[in-house]
């Protein structure tokens, strides 16, 4: 636990404490039936004992709380705390005392102290006291080195200090996948475990999205004009239990109309996560900024802006298109539409479009019909830049479900 310089006479004592919550007490019920030899000692016994909940002796976990009997586990996010205390044993008083604490890491060394003033003196039987908090930011292997400088009445100037070693370990694994929609929204699912041996109290996971985006939380439900959490009232997450998250970005109003910028974007935003565990503990972790590959477009991008979840066989329905110059030129384009074995498309095929400049945009509405029922594939566009004779294709942009005509299809 801790490594101590060489043995030397000193006038002051230095004592460290790390600072935690308490815990429930727990015990080991011995109990047997009434028909073996003891009868109902044991469980008399246990109704006795005054650290065991009544109605429910045989339960391991008590009503009392016990004081920590070790350091502890310390978990990244949480709070690290510890009482440093500097007694003079002597029956001299010392002077121009001073105590520094450091907390050694990996990466870096940072100093605790609250204060970092000189005690002028101090007298028999005193003693200095200071109290450290630091929010651990890092897991592997920390050690507080805690330094007491003084002079004697001799004028000697004395110094010494003590090591405490300890880990920081990982609480969460969080996991995350991105799912890039027809639009340019963006689908963002955290995966979050618990890997400590506790069970956590998950107060608030949340996404703060990057400068170009705006976010949409996907985990409640409205039910009598109230979001309920799909996690239900109680969002308590147990140890190497998973919980997924759903976010939806999306690019705000003054970067959707650059196509070309919101196409090399990778930074979406970083998840903060808020728990709590024991006796309220309260851990926090924020990732770093979390990156996607970005969609490869190509020089013309497609997207559907509007189409019917459900269509009638044989009736005409309309989609709406949304065609992007995501090159760094302008183009001439024609658009072709080519019947499939089920999507047949209505109008005139090899129409122009006209000039599409660098980043700029332009709308289409086209009309077609499904032949065969089911979940059918929108495909068979196709866009031709008559500058460089270079051919798009667009199939499986998008599925619509075919019904009978009989059946009356929700608007």
């Amino acid at each position: 636990m801790d490594v101590n310089q060489p043995k030397q006479e000193h006038l002051l004592a230095l004592k460290v404490m790390r600072l935690t919550k308490p815990t429930l007490f727990t015990n080991i019920p011995v109990t047997c039936e009434e028909r073996d030899l003891p009868g109902d000692l044991f469980n008399n016994l246990m109704r006795e004992d005054p650290s065991t909940v009544k109605g429910a002796e045989i339960l391991m976990l008590g009503e009392m709380l016990t004081l920590p009997q070790n350091f502890g586990n310390i978990f990244l996010g949480e709070t690290f705390s510890s009482y440093i205390s500097v007694h003079n044993d002597s029956t001299q008083t010392v002077k121009d005392i001073q105590v520094k604490a450091d907390l050694q890491t990996s990466s870096q060394r940072l100093n605790l102290s609250a204060s970092s003033a000189v005690v002028s003196e101090l007298k028999p039987d005193s003693c200095i006291d200071d109290v450290i908090h630091h929010e651990v930011k890092e897991i592997g292997t920390h050690i507080l080195v805690c330094a007491v400088s003084y002079t004697t009445q001799t004028g000697e100037k004395m110094y010494f200090r003590k090591f405490f070693k300890f880990q920081v370990l990982k609480p969460l694994d969080v996991k995350t996948k991105f799912y890039n929609a027809e639009t340019d929204e963006v689908f963002l699912e955290a995966q979050i475990q618990n890997i400590t041996t506790s069970p956590m109290f998950m107060e608030k996971v949340s996404l703060e999205p990057s400068i170009m985006y705006n976010v949409s939380e996907l985990n409640s439900v409205v039910k009598s004009g109230e979001g309920l959490s799909t996690f239900g009232s109680k969002t308590y997450l147990q140890p190497l239990d998973t919980r997924q998250y759903l976010y939806c970005l999306k690019p705000k109003p003054e970067f959707a109309e650059k196509a070309g910028v919101i196409k090399g974007v990778t930074v979406i935003g970083k998840l903060d996560i808020v728990w709590k565990t024991n006796l309220g503990e309260r851990g926090r972790l924020q990732t770093s900024q979390l990156q996607r590959m970005a969609p490869g477009y190509g020089d013309v991008r497609l997207s559907l802006e509007t189409i019917p979840d459900t269509v009638s066989l044989e009736e005409p329905f309309d989609i709406t298109c949304k065609i992007t110059n995501c090159s760094e030129r302008t183009m001439d384009l024609i658009l072709e539409m080519c019947n499939t074995s089920s999507i047949h498309w209505c109008g005139v095929s090899g129409r122009q479009l006209g000039k599409l400049h660098p980043s700029s945009s332009l709308f289409l509405t086209l009309s077609l019909l499904s032949s065969v029922q089911g979940l059918q594939s929108v495909s068979g566009l196709r866009l031709t830049d008559t500058f460089l004779k270079r051919t798009y294709e667009y199939d499986d942009i998008a599925q619509v479900c075919v019904v009978s005509s009989t059946i009356q299809v929700a608007s």
